[in-house]
């Protein structure tokens, strides 16, 4: 098959040409005629073919929107440069909110033309491999790729046949084809199958399933002894009672807890840490391999571990009666919860018992009764009340001092042992889940101040602090507040003064708590997190918004987050008076491992998403009451009670009226009736149809007959 030019620019010919295009139509900017404003950014795709370019940092609220004859043959995951030619404030088209084009909430509408596309992704596209002959596509069927791709025939690979669901990679678009051309770089399996859709899923987003035989093979030949030598420098911890408390399912257990009362009444508490890099030597095999992956993929029904199994569930796993090698915050607590002295370094343990949080927690709900479990000794029972009781004032505190508090219920799938979904419910948060969340936020905010303050308690920062890496989550954007402010005006409820961030986080925390057990809580909440920056990694410490911490970094999962295994090797390197680290270096691993987070966090959505779909497949046609949880020019969209599974009406749908967006006040609202829905109202809807391929779920409403 003839494959032609590649329209990606990089070549000097085609960059000379882009250059001569781009001033026959936009002028020249040294000529002064005409002004543009040229952006470098990421592409998103629809199924329509438009795009929105995401400038280099990932301001989404910055994007421009570019129309489907302007993209240059720019595809999904693209890097480009485009110029703005259109600006005014107005509501933008269309945006992408499961797989549906929604409008932007107000702002400016930037829109431009793509001039050069600068790197094609190596993101694989999923789709359908179809055989003709010895012709090949891939055909699409994909929410971001409105194009199906064609393959050389004669570069398949191995076990690839009709019908089966393949990866395929843009290698290039010839301006005289009307397909982009690539290649197959996997083959996943015969569409519909649980594995097929998960590792799917994993393709998507340029995730691997699998190791590679020479990383394997680099964890299998670490030695599972411990040694005088690993012991030496360590501070010794296995004769203090010391547990977990992990979910049911969990088989790497990063962290434990341990308690010693002192004489002077006060606690010494050990916040417990898996010694990962003590195992992973920078620059080895398993380091470039856990650096690459940043972080561990939790898909709805398998976990996609950053570290092989022999180092996450066995080595660096704190299984109870085993030695381990740890990296322990220490601290001295008063009754009160005040912290008096801290201590960190490299230590060994050896866990007395391994809970689970529903153990944990009748413990917490049955104290004064006998024990259910027998080798739940009185001193560990004990243990865990008086840690609970120190987290109990800690969370509380925390909240006091500005913390803002989501509750957002979180769904679980459940599924069998062929995938299947077979139950959606609600997973509840307990003292035992507060109780190991406070202790890690303690060792996390602990770590990071030492770092900035170097080693002072007075918690103020020193200008001259070592590189670190923080954790950091900038204040809310204003103007969203604004229009939150403005929405829930609708619904008889006022904001107070948000001239500070401390101010807007008081007044989230009364609005959520005013409008508790109401049908608009769940939209205010909604609305008021799609106001918050998303929190990122970085050397620059703005402190954590979110958690009211002036200092924050990750310090407690390095089994399944590598800025974890980072943030012990800096603490480690300052602990024995090392020079401060390059910090370019830091924030280019810092703003790699904030991406990988945010791939990681889109594949286990929608993992989740396909597998509530395929859960509602033999659903279509019953009726469920629901909750309004999103409004666009063309869709509702309704969460199904209790599962909170969220689906499209399309407003062409709705036969009583002809229903209308009505942006300034976020509402639909009917031209003849002038019937309205609002964001929060209660509507009974009926599943009309389900697409696994697209992930995408339509309902219909059920509306009230007229009398």
């Amino acid at each position: 098959m003839k494959r032609g030019n590649k329209r990606q620019g990089g070549a000097k010919g085609g960059r000379q040409a882009l250059k001569k295009s781009r001033e026959r139509q936009f002028g020249s900017r040294q000529g002064g005629k005409r002004k543009f404003e040229e952006v470098t950014g990421k592409v998103q795709m629809s199924r329509d073919g438009f795009v929105f370019v995401v400038p280099e940092g990932g301001d989404k609220d910055n994007d421009v929107f570019v129309r489907a004859a302007k993209t240059r043959g720019a595809l999904n995951g693209d890097i480009v440069r485009c110029v703005v030619t259109k600006e005014k404030k107005a509501v933008i088209a269309p945006r992408i909110k499961g797989g549906r084009q929604q409008g932007k909430d107000g702002g400016r509408r930037r829109e431009g033309e793509i001039i050069e596309i600068v790197e094609r992704s190596k993101t694989p596209f999923v789709g359908i491999l179809h055989i003709v002959g010895k012709q090949a596509w891939v055909i699409m069927q994909s929410r971001t790729m409105p194009y199906d791709i064609s393959v050389d025939f004669d570069t398949l690979p191995e076990g690839a046949k009709k019908g089966m669901k393949v990866a395929a990679i843009i290698d290039g678009w010839d301006r005289k084809e009307p397909n982009p051309h690539g290649y197959v770089s996997d083959v996943l399996g015969e569409p519909g199958a649980n594995e097929t859709e998960m590792h799917a899923i994993l393709a998507e987003y340029g995730l691997p399933y699998r190791f590679a035989p020479e990383v394997e093979n680099a964890a299998d030949k670490i030695s599972e002894e411990i040694t005088d030598k690993d012991l030496k420098g360590r501070k010794d911890f296995r004769g203090t009672l010391t547990f977990t408390i992990d979910p049911t399912d969990a088989k790497d257990f990063d962290d434990a807890l341990s308690l010693v009362k002192l004489k002077n009444g006060n606690y010494e508490v050990g916040v417990h840490i898996a010694d990962v890099s003590y195992y992973v030597k920078p620059g080895s095999v398993m380091d470039q391999e856990a650096q690459a992956r940043g972080t561990s993929v939790y898909l709805v029904d398998r976990t996609v571990p950053m570290l092989p199994e022999k180092l996450s569930n066995k080595l660096c796993s704190l299984r109870p009666n085993e030695d381990k090698l740890t990296f322990s915050a220490v601290f001295e607590i008063t009754p009160d919860a005040n912290v008096v002295d801290r201590w960190f370094g490299r230590t060994v343990i050896r866990s007395d018992y391994r809970f689970d949080y529903e153990g944990a927690q009748r413990i917490i709900e049955t104290e004064g009764k006998e024990p259910e479990d027998p080798a739940v000794t009185q001193e560990i029972r004990e243990a865990v009340l008086e840690l609970n009781k120190l987290a109990a004032i800690m969370r509380k505190r925390r909240f006091s001092s500005g913390a803002i508090s989501f509750e957002r219920p979180e769904m679980k799938v459940e599924v069998d042992e062929k995938g299947k979904p077979v139950r959606v419910y609600e997973k509840v948060s307990k003292e035992a889940n507060w109780l190991i969340e406070e202790f890690m936020l303690l060792a996390n905010k602990s770590v990071a101040e030492f770092i900035a303050t170097s080693g002072k308690m007075n918690g103020r920062e020193d200008k001259n602090a070592k590189t670190f890496i923080y954790r950091i989550h900038d204040e809310p954007n204003m103007e969203k507040i604004a229009s939150l402010g403005k929405f829930v005006g609708n619904f008889g409820y006022k904001m107070g003064p948000v001239t500070t961030g401390r101010d807007i986080a008081k007044s989230l925390n009364n609005l959520l708590s005013d409008s508790k057990d109401t049908p608009e809580r769940d939209a205010f909440q909604m609305i008021a997190l799609r106001s918050m920056a998303k929190a990122i990694y970085s050397t620059e410490n703005i402190g954590h918004y979110g958690l009211a911490f002036k200092f924050y970094t990750h310090f407690t999962s390095p089994i399944r987050r590598y800025p974890d295994t980072m943030v012990h090797r800096l603490l480690a390197m300052y602990l024995d008076n090392r020079e401060s680290q390059n910090k370019d270096y830091y924030e280019a691993q810092c703003q790699h491992a904030s991406e990988r987070e945010q791939i990681a966090a889109n594949a286990e959505r929608d993992s989740v998403k396909y597998k509530l779909i395929e859960y509602m497949i033999d659903k279509i046609g019953q009726e469920f009451d629901g909750v309004v949880s999103g409004l666009t020019e063309w869709g509702m969209y309704v969460e199904i009670k209790p599962e909170m599974i969220e689906g499209m009406v399309a407003l062409r749908e709705m036969r009583s009226d002809f229903f209308e967006f009505d942006e300034d006040n976020y509402r639909i609202v009917g031209k003849r009736t002038k019937k309205i829905y609002r964001l929060g109202d209660q509507v009974h809807i009926r599943v009309k149809s389900a697409s696994l391929e697209q992930r995408l779920l339509d309902y219909e409403l059920i509306e009230p007959v007229e009398s």
